[in-house]
């Protein structure tokens, strides 16, 4: 999960049994990581990412499009 994603999506991801690793836990939460190191972090990690940051990941999508998936999430 992306920063700034609600908490209690995360945990009820995990409820219904769904591997879900944050970038708080990831140890990469609040150090302003560019979104194109955040993306080929969640390649290199086999993840998909879900994120509440359209306008940058669809546009990264566009850009590389060899990743394990992006997720784009309205609250």
């Amino acid at each position: 999960m992306n920063e700034h994603f609600p908490l209690p999506a995360v945990e009820e991801l995990r409820r219904s049994g769904h591997d879900v690793l944050t970038s708080y836990e990831s140890g990469r939460a609040g150090q302003a990581v560019p979104d194109e190191d955040v993306l080929a972090f969640a390649g290199a990690e086999a993840r998909i990412l879900i994120t509440l940051n359209r306008k940058h990941f669809v546009r990264l999508h566009q850009t590389y499009a060899d990743h394990a998936g992006i997720i784009v999430c309205t609250l």
